[in-house]
């Protein structure tokens, strides 16, 4: 049997900030810009609940190696 087993990693290469979106775009496999404009949609009522998950998530999801 196969280990498919995923894992949410921060891309090193084609990310835009620090791979956080990209590394949710792959894990879910869907476009990382339907990803971007979530955190974005996150962001306009005041920063918060877009910004602090965001720095959460670079700081809990590990870099690729």
């Amino acid at each position: 049997m196969i280990n498919s087993k995923k894992l949410l990693r921060r891309p090193r290469n084609g990310r835009v900030f620090a791979g956080v979106a990209l590394g949710f775009a792959r894990y879910f496999d869907v476009d990382v810009v339907l990803i971007r404009l979530i955190w974005v949609v996150l962001l306009l009522p005041g920063g918060l609940p877009g910004i602090l998950p965001y720095l959460i998530c670079w700081l809990v999801i590990p870099a690729e190696d």
